[in-house]
């Protein structure tokens, strides 16, 4: 099975974005991460190899304390390795690219926990970025509906506890770890349940 035959001729990518507030089109992004989901040769989902990136808020960036609080996120500590988000943003894109072109995917949809808030931000750096999104503008797969059909749970580290995943708290909202957590979480659920590729009468 080709991964493009399992989600109507998507390719899944799991997105976590660390950001200085809550409102996509005032605050700034900090930090990304995408894990491309694969499939092996018995149709079951598996996370590929994170491609993780901090970012420098942009000119005029809100920031938030609350939310940096939060994310214990430094904006100026040159640890951080900041860098543009366009930087980012193109080296991402252009790997979710070549492997849509690898799969015959028609676009890829986000993956993610509250899925909508991620896109609505990662909409935003593109539109200022001036790139073009290779996202379904619109469309998601939320882990929250996913967690709560298959483990009666809306919270990452509660769902993530119910399906036995491993999971520090100590490492929670960091985009590299939530990602890769979600992305674990996703195949999880998504290798349990039974695909049927042919309609039911």
């Amino acid at each position: 099975m080709h991964i493009k035959e399992r989600v109507r001729g998507y390719l899944p990518v799991v997105i976590d974005i660390e950001t200085a507030g809550f409102n996509h089109q005032t605050d700034a992004m900090l930090e990304i991460c995408a894990v491309i989901i694969g499939i092996d040769e018995q149709g079951k989902f598996y996370p590929k190899k994170p491609q993780h990136f901090h970012t420098q808020p942009f000119k005029g960036a809100n920031l938030e304390p609350a939310a940096l609080k939060f994310n214990g996120i430094d904006v100026d500590n040159p640890l951080r390795g900041a860098i543009d988000e366009k930087l980012a943003l193109s080296d991402m894109f252009k790997t979710i690219r070549t492997e849509m072109k690898e799969e015959d995917c028609t676009r890829s949809i986000l993956v993610g926990h509250n899925a909508f808030f991620d896109l609505n931000f990662l909409y935003a750096a593109s539109d200022r970025s001036k790139l073009k999104n290779p996202f379904h503008q619109f469309s998601t797969i939320d882990t929250v509906s996913l967690s709560a059909l298959a483990f009666g749970e809306t919270v990452l580290a509660k769902a993530i506890a119910k399906a036995g995943i491993e999971f520090d708290n100590a490492q929670a909202h960091s985009a590299l770890y939530d990602t890769v957590k979600t992305a674990e979480l996703f195949c999880q659920i998504f290798n349990g349940f039974e695909f049927s590729s042919t309609p039911k009468n």
